[in-house]
């Protein structure tokens, strides 16, 4: 089976654009500009700064080359590769054919692989509400001997929450429902234990176990600390704000992956944060009401910063507060030989 965020064959993408492009991705915010430009100079200084810096902040510019995806691209990948009730690996001979269909379009497998999971992702939120509503009648069939993947199909929505579904429709509690799938050997009847694990296997999107997707989105903020470290620019990392914040407020409060101790100018925007993401920046509803909730509050305590893509983004994207950028400039060699790991 083949992971669906890395493999197959890297191909660049066609359409190069340089820092002017970054410029004009996310709405440029004046305030949140001044707020970065002032926040060595705000007293109480933003939550994570300290009060003194020595040496004081550098200016440093940084030229970050992008690359970004057209929104008809975008839509036009999205039709190739979003079946009904595909929510799982998919086999190395859908990977190729997938590989083929997308061949002259300007996006590579990788990012239409990772768009592939933010629209699952999408479709698993907003089929939440319709799978609740019809848990009775999903409780029925499942019962009259539907298999979870051939009612997860029928309704297009993922695997285990399809499952959750059933469970509601026999009126366990939500508690009930996460305890159960937790220890589904010990708590479920065996057909409904056979079930899940059938569930657990064909589902990326709602699966319990998401460890792996996890512990490659820490290799990818490893991997962007020690770029920044590289060229000389001085930072906190999440989880040292995470622990002095526990500390001192009760709770991780805001937690950006790096927070710059150096006047960072990213293709000619202070940036006083950044925050890495290890999938594809898709245009669509879900994620970028996700990702701009996130922002908003990192704006609001230190101003304007950057998100970077580890699979790049599609320039129909905008968050305000915050400049899109991709991974070009970082050696992935990490997250490479980590997937490869995995595969093995």
């Amino acid at each position: 089976m083949s992971d669906n965020k890395d493999d197959g064959p890297r191909r660049r993408s066609r359409s190069q654009r340089g820092p002017s492009k970054a410029k004009a991705k996310g709405q440029q915010n004046s305030e949140a500009i001044q707020r970065a430009l002032g926040r060595f100079e705000t007293s109480p200084s933003p939550m994570g700064i300290p009060e003194s810096i020595d040496p004081p902040p550098q200016k440093i510019e940084i030229d970050w080359p992008v690359n970004s995806v057209a929104k008809s691209v975008q839509k036009k990948t999205g039709d190739i590769i979003s079946r009904p009730g595909e929510f799982g690996f998919l086999p190395q001979e859908r990977v190729d054919e997938i590989s083929k269909q997308i061949s002259d379009l300007d996006i590579t497998l990788e990012q239409a692989l990772s768009l592939r999971a933010a629209l699952n992702q999408e479709k698993s939120v907003y089929s939440h509400g319709r799978l609740m509503r019809r848990s009775n009648e999903l409780r029925r069939r499942y019962e009259g001997g539907d298999s979870v993947l051939s009612l997860s199909k029928r309704f297009d929505a993922p695997p285990v929450n399809t499952f959750r579904a059933i469970l509601t429709g026999r009126g366990w509690s939500k508690n009930k429902i996460k305890e159960s799938l937790k220890s589904p050997k010990s708590r479920l009847k065996e057909r409904d234990f056979e079930q899940f694990q059938l569930a657990e296997e064909a589902d990326r999107v709602s699966s319990v176990n998401q460890s792996e997707t996890q512990t490659a989105a820490e290799v990818f903020e490893h991997i962007l600390c020690s770029y920044f470290s590289s060229i000389g620019v001085r930072f906190r990392k999440q989880e040292d704000l995470e622990v002095e914040q526990k500390r001192s407020e009760g709770r991780a409060i805001i937690t950006p992956d790096l927070l710059l101790l150096d006047d960072v100018r990213i293709n000619g925007i202070p940036c006083a944060w950044i925050d890495a993401k290890h999938f594809f920046g898709a245009a669509l509803k879900f994620p970028r009401k996700k990702t701009q909730k996130q922002v908003d509050r990192y704006v609001s305590e230190y101003g304007q910063g950057a998100i970077v893509y580890r699979h790049g983004f599609c320039e129909a994207l905008d968050l305000k507060g915050a400049i899109l950028l991709d991974s070009s400039p970082l050696d992935l060699s990490d997250l490479d030989t980590f997937h490869e790991n995995n595969r093995s």
